[in-house]
This record gives structure tokens, sequence and C-alpha cells, in this order.
């Protein structure tokens, strides 16, 4: 009898969950145990590097592996991916023009603002 297919992303909000109480890194191992023996080492290591380049895990050497911790703070999440999203195109003055010229008026004033303050550093 096989187990029932999990749904799109569902492997993922698991592991994110089982990451979660973590006050430190989680080798994929630790997060293997504490979601139980089911799923086997390769398939939450091959998870956690999904995980690690949508930016939603950071990565850090642990041993001979890596130590996954949770991002815990969602705009900088949502950054990683702009950035990704940007780095991947060839015409990056395209992408920003594009992108400026979908924003609301309050966008635009609030990203004014923030170019401003970061020149003024």
């Amino acid at each position: 009898m096989s187990l029932p297919r999990r749904g799109h992303g569902d492997l993922e909000q698991e592991i994110l969950a089982a990451l979660d109480p973590s006050d430190g890194p989680m080798t994929a191992g630790q997060v293997r145990e504490r979601l139980g023996d089911a799923l086997a080492y390769n398939t939450i290591t091959t998870v956690l590097g999904r995980l690690h380049r949508k930016g939603r895990v950071t990565r850090s050497p642990v041993g001979r592996g890596y130590g996954y911790q949770l991002v815990r703070d969602p705009a900088q999440v949502t950054a990683f991916q702009m950035r990704r999203l940007l780095d991947g195109d060839t015409d990056r003055g395209a992408v920003l023009t594009r992108f400026v010229g979908s924003l609301s008026p309050e966008d635009e004033e609030l990203l004014t603002q923030l170019l401003r303050s970061t020149d003024q550093e």
C-alpha cells in the first residue's frame, strides 16, 4: 500500500514547520528526525536546497554538511526573490523601468524616499 501523494509545496511547508521552533541551524538529519524517518535523507537535502535557493532558509557550514535556519522576515524573502529575478534577466534597465512604471504613486514615492535616504548614508 502506497502513501497518499502530497500536494504541491506540502513537503516544503512540512520542512519549514520542522525548522520553525529551532533557535539555531539544523542539519538535514535533524530535520529528518523531527519529521520522522518516513522520508529519505536525500529528499530532505533536495528540498532544503530548493528552500535555500528560494531564500526561505539560510545555510551555514556544519561539520561536513550544512545547517539550515528559517528566514523569519517575510520582507527579506521577498527582497531575495526580487533580486534573483532581476539577476536572471540580461536587460536590468528594462526590468527596473517596467517595475517602477507599474508602481502605485504611493509606492513610487516610498521608493524615491528610500533611494534618497541611501544616497545620504
